[in-house]
């Protein structure tokens, strides 16, 4: 079956998408306001309108790739002020939930369905139709949404209402920016001492390594509650402190491990120092009234 799908926001990610939903046989119409990014669209063979709306029109479903929260609200009301009711709006745009929970609402009051997509991926992977996205919405405007969310993707996380689509990357990427943080900071400490770099990528690349946290400690420990035994928060803080000392003997100045070396001195001081560290998660759920286990 054909489709004709609207998209608005033709950058970098908009375009890669348009040239994958091509090469699978979509009718693309498109805008953005740039006049250079509209050129090199029409060159892929997108077929660019002078307006949101008006590329809206029509269209089996619209999605956004837009740069900015403001500018994804102002374009939902746009289409809608315009009085187009699309099958299905599908936001692939970086915004917060809050944002997301917005054009939702707007939607939602002229019986047009909204969902969040989230994309995780580079370029490379969405004009080749490999997205990974993290889906949120109401179940009836996911369904409406994956026949065309299909025609990208290599894989769909379903995840549960809007906003969480955003707050799931929101989270990944907080994670990854945080880690490069550690792993430079761990670089600059580990190339001081002779060590090569590719040997220490080696190190850390093992189950033992970078991703025993992710997978010992909160897959098997945190979701369960299960912190007796292990590797105590005592050691664990030790092995920080020795840490912090050598880059300074070393001249690294750290700021990533010094801000995680906090809640270890918390944790020691109410008496966690026996509890495996992964017992640190119990901070976090009475600082942010949360509950882990059977999450």
């Amino acid at each position: 079956m054909s489709h004709t799908l609207a998209l608005i926001g033709l950058g970098n990610a908009g375009a890669a998408m348009c040239q994958a939903l091509i090469a699978k046989g979509v009718t693309v119409i498109g805008h953005d306001p740039d006049a250079a990014r509209t050129a090199t669209a029409r060159d892929l063979g997108v077929d660019c309108r002078t307006s949101p709306a008006e590329a809206a029109a029509g269209a089996d479903a619209v999605i956004l790739s837009l740069p900015k929260p403001e500018i994804s609200i102002a374009v939902v009301d746009a289409i809608l002020a315009a009085g187009h009711r699309p099958p299905v709006i599908i936001e692939t745009s970086t915004v917060t939930p809050a944002t997301a929970q917005a054009c939702h609402a707007a939607a939602k009051a002229a019986g047009v369905p909204l969902v969040d997509a989230a994309i995780a991926g580079g370029v490379a992977s969405m004009a080749a139709a490999e997205i990974t996205f993290f889906l949120g919405g109401d179940d009836a405007d996911k369904a409406l949404a994956r026949p065309f969310l299909d025609l990208l993707a290599e894989r769909i996380f379903e995840l549960g209402p809007i906003g969480a689509g955003m707050g799931a990357k929101v989270v990944n990427n907080g994670v990854m920016h945080a880690v490069m943080v550690v792993l430079i900071e761990a670089f600059a400490m580990s190339t001081k001492l002779g060590v090569p770099m590719q040997t220490m990528i080696d190190i850390l690349n093992r189950e033992e390594g970078l991703m025993r946290p992710l997978v010992h400690r909160v897959q098997e420990r945190m979701k369960d509650g299960n912190y007796t035994a292990g590797m105590s928060v005592t050691n664990a803080r030790k092995d920080s402190v020795l840490a912090l000392e050598t880059s300074q003997q070393l001249g690294v100045p750290l700021f990533a491990h010094i801000a995680a070396h906090t809640p270890y001195e918390i944790a020691e001081a109410r008496g966690m120092g026996e509890e495996d560290y992964a017992a640190l998660a119990r901070l976090w759920e009475e600082w942010s009234s949360v509950d882990f286990t059977g999450a």
